[in-house]
């Protein structure tokens, strides 16, 4: 069933336990996504980013289907619009049905982020929607971000409090778009953020964190977890694994059904991981 974001991380955050978001590109993974939630008995978060939009040209029929698979499955699924920059774009994700938005202002200047923001975070609560923005800077892709950029606990107190925003992603370690899980997370910091902000808090790059720091995360604070790049690497290992062992292959369906199936079992895994199970 297609829920909102809200009701899915407050509850984490209560009870101490972290939420897995895991980014849909294709179908496949909305497939493989949704299996898992429904096979962890967990919520799960499906998110659309801004680039994959770009990628495919529209947002329209990637939320469809996506959308569909969210309103058929017994398992809780929130429909998340990842890192968007656009305006329009967060304003067509209410009109088709997603139920959480993530606004970056990262990149603007101080003031306009969180003006910016707080026009967001007034349409989205104006339809019901819950808003996830970005104070500290997330290290890596692009070379947007420093690698060593932090989030001050008081700033990000002030900047949900000036904004209105309903979670908050922080900057503790991470790095976007990582492929090997060595990234060294601030655990204290983590614990200091916990304390002072009143929204649950989410950890992006998360995978290049390993799975007991996921869970030392967790413990310390986070709630919301974004896996994106580590999924990938499953997804595209299964797929070369079935070329490779037979370069006779060209149904498709041959190599994106083992694909699908590798990225459910490991995101179940990740579910559950996250939940302290």
């Amino acid at each position: 069933m297609l829920v909102g974001l809200d009701e899915v991380v407050q509850e984490a955050r209560r009870a101490g336990h972290g939420v897995g978001a895991f980014n849909v590109i294709h179908l496949e993974h909305a497939e493989a996504l949704v299996g898992a939630a429904e096979d962890a008995g967990l919520p799960v978060v499906l998110q659309v980013s801004e680039n994959t939009v770009r990628w495919h040209g529209s947002l329209a029929p990637l939320a469809a289907a996506t959308r569909a698979l969210a309103e058929q499955s017994p398992a809780r699924v929130v429909l998340h619009l990842d890192h968007a920059t656009s305006r329009e774009l967060v304003t067509e994700a209410l009109a088709r049905g997603f139920t959480s938005v993530m606004f970056d202002g990262s990149t603007l200047p101080d003031g306009r982020n969180r003006a910016e923001t707080r026009e967001v975070v007034r349409e989205c609560h104006a339809a019901g929607v819950a808003v996830e923005a970005e104070l500290g800077e997330i290290g890596g892709k692009d070379g947007v971000h420093a690698p060593g950029a932090r989030t001050d606990p008081r700033d990000a107190a002030t900047f949900v409090g000036d904004t209105g925003v309903d979670a908050l992603a922080v900057a503790v370690g991470t790095s976007h778009a990582m492929t090997e899980r060595t990234a060294a997370l601030d655990l204290e910091l983590i614990a200091a953020i916990r304390e002072q902000v009143p929204v649950p808090l989410v950890l992006h790059g998360s995978s290049g964190v390993a799975d007991d720091g996921l869970v030392a995360a967790v413990r310390a604070g986070m709630t919301k977890v974004n896996i994106a790049t580590h999924l990938q690497g499953v997804f595209t290992g299964a797929v070369r694994e079935v070329l490779d062992a037979d370069p006779r292959v060209v149904d498709t369906r041959r190599y994106l059904a083992p694909a699908r199936d590798a990225v459910r079992a490991e995101a179940a895994r990740l579910l559950a991981l996250l939940a302290l199970r």
